[in-house]
């Protein structure tokens, strides 16, 4: 009879209806950190902005073709994106492709880049006096392709989206039951055709959602477009809106750029509608999942093999090279020979004070960012999945927000609310930026293991005494630990390659470790800003042959 006592109790401190119960507070101080830190800028933006009547000024300023470049460059790269990405899931994933392993890790670097790194070093390929470009001049007398321009946005932007829309899809592909096609093959279909008319439109739902999270992304990315946009007038919002902060031209540059910020909210809240939308009339799949048989190439084996390494080798190692070439001569046009190699620029890269600063800045950045969002990210986890209360679903559509927002309206709250709170021209405002931006990486990491697991448990240790607050803390808590400390490396991960929040919200003494080579190549020491760009792939690359090492060895 006392089991059954503590159990009627239990249930009943769980009831959803119920006001006050031991998660209150708890609950209270997450929604007071989800409002300081995700509602209160997005507010400040709205509000500033929509204050202001600065729609004609920006027009004489030229947004509405900003506003073109930025909904052309960041929806075709979204596409291309979402194209090569799908045709990289089936050929590494569903086919005999051999070596597809190694492929993989080689297709899948460019995350480890930042994309104002990748511009530099495709820079140095492209560009009028890059590599490339000369040896064709010097064969056929004019450049190959000069990449300063529009099509050389959408093909960086392209290049560092791929990798993240393949992780989509590809986590998509694997759940595609093999028997679906095994019936399609059966029924008369070859492989391909069965691939092409079973598994393709099974994927619409995480193609969708790639193309949605590539194109939110690219819409407000910053470095790609000011190194390689800029140099031929092709301007975009986030260029913009750093021309507005960074010149000085306009009386009220907080307000203009709070209705740029607008604009890019508007377009990014419009591509997550029609995601949305297109997403509800998708095929859903919900069974057992058996694993599908890989397709033979055939014929076509050996030369699909010579085009995946070709592709994934130029993708990688040519701008790597590129770097390295610039970072190891003294000037730019100096031609490359033996006597000209020199690693003056590498010492100088790395003792300059500036940089000093910068990879100081950047990681306690990184730490900072990692460890504040993998502990309210797992206590967010927690409470939505594992409790019930009218309030869960409200707190979690908050927190994920920001994942549709872009950066750069991030960055433009902080600004405006800097100015009132004492945070302006410090590191802690970019520190709150980061962690607003980032805090539903460590969320989606941690919903997984925490809404597989049963509450068998957390019912135990309720009927044996347990307040819910210790019974949550006892069990999903310690058991979702590792997803949310894997949530907060990713994190950290992020923020040390992030630009385009840095290059705003910095100040003399804040600079970031990008913020630092971004400030190298605009102020034209572009063999400095290689040389750093080199450091910072060889940290990333090693990083990378540790991660692969130790779940080879696991």
């Amino acid at each position: 009879m006392p089991s059954s006592s503590s159990s009627t109790n239990a249930v009943a401190r769980t009831r959803p209806g119920q006001r006050f119960d031991s998660t209150t507070v708890p609950r209270i101080v997450l929604w007071l950190f989800a409002g300081a830190l995700i509602v209160a800028p997005l507010v400040a933006v709205v509000a500033l902005g929509l204050g202001g009547n600065h729609v004609g000024e920006l027009v004489d300023g030229g947004i509405v073709t900003a506003a073109r470049n930025s909904v052309v460059s960041a929806g075709l790269s979204a596409v291309l994106a979402v194209l090569v990405a799908t045709a990289m899931a089936l050929s590494l994933d569903r086919t005999d492709l051999p070596g597809r392993r190694v492929l993989r890790l080689i297709l899948l670097s460019p995350l480890l880049i930042p994309p104002f790194v990748g511009a530099i070093a495709w820079t140095g390929l492209f560009g009028p006096s890059g590599t490339i470009n000369k040896l064709w001049t010097g064969a056929f007398g004019g450049p190959l392709w000069n990449i300063y321009g529009g099509d050389g946005v959408v093909f960086l932007l392209t290049v560092h989206s791929y990798p993240m829309a393949y992780l989509i899809i590809s986590a998509a592909l694997r759940k595609v039951p093999g028997d679906l096609e095994q019936a399609a093959r059966i029924a008369g279909a070859s492989p391909w055709r069965a691939a092409l008319t079973v598994t393709l439109p099974l994927l619409r739902p995480a193609l969708l959602a790639a193309f949605t999270l590539t194109a939110v992304s690219n819409l407000a990315d910053f470095g790609i477009p000011a190194l390689v946009g800029l140099p031929e007038r092709y301007v975009t919002l986030s260029t913009m809106v750093y021309r507005y902060i960074q010149s000085g031209t306009v009386d009220s540059p907080l307000e203009v750029v709070s209705t740029i910020g607008i604009a890019l909210l508007v377009l990014a809240a419009a591509a997550v509608c029609i995601d949305r939308l297109l997403s509800r009339r998708a095929q859903q799949l919900d069974g057992p999942v058996t694993e599908g048989q890989l397709l033979p190439l055939g014929a076509a084996r050996i030369p699909t093999t010579v085009a995946v390494w070709v592709a994934g080798l130029a993708l990688t190692l040519l701008p790597i090279a590129a770097l390295a070439t610039q970072a190891l001569l003294p000037a730019p046009g100096v031609p490359l020979t033996w006597d000209n190699l020199t690693i003056d620029n590498l010492v100088n890269a790395v003792t300059a004070p500036g940089t000093l600063v910068g990879v100081q800045n950047s990681v306690m950045l990184a730490v900072g960012a990692g460890v504040v969002c993998a502990v309210a990210g797992l206590a967010v986890g927690v409470l939505t999945t594992r409790t019930r209360n009218r309030s869960n679903v409200g707190l979690d559509l908050v927190v994920m927000l920001p994942q549709a927002m872009p950066g750069l309206v991030i960055a433009v709250g902080w600004l405006i609310i800097a100015r009132y709170t004492g945070l302006f021209d410090t590191v802690w405002v970019i520190l709150c930026a980061y962690v607003t931006a980032f805090v539903a990486i460590v969320v989606q990491a941690v919903r997984g293991p925490l809404t597989s697991t049963p509450t068998a448990l957390e019912e135990a240790a309720r009927i044996s005494g347990a307040s819910q607050v210790r019974a949550l803390h006892d069990v999903p808590w310690k058991m979702a630990v590792p997803a949310a400390m894997t949530g907060g490396v990713l994190v950290a991960l992020t923020a040390v390659r992030e630009l385009t929040m840095s290059v705003l919200l910095v100040a003399p003494g804040t600079q970031t470790l990008g913020v630092s080579i971004f400030n190298l190549q605009q102020a034209g020491d572009y063999n400095a800003a290689s040389a750093l760009s080199l450091i910072v792939v060889a940290v990333g690359t090693a990083a990378l042959g540790i991660a692969a090492s130790t779940r080879h060895s696991h």
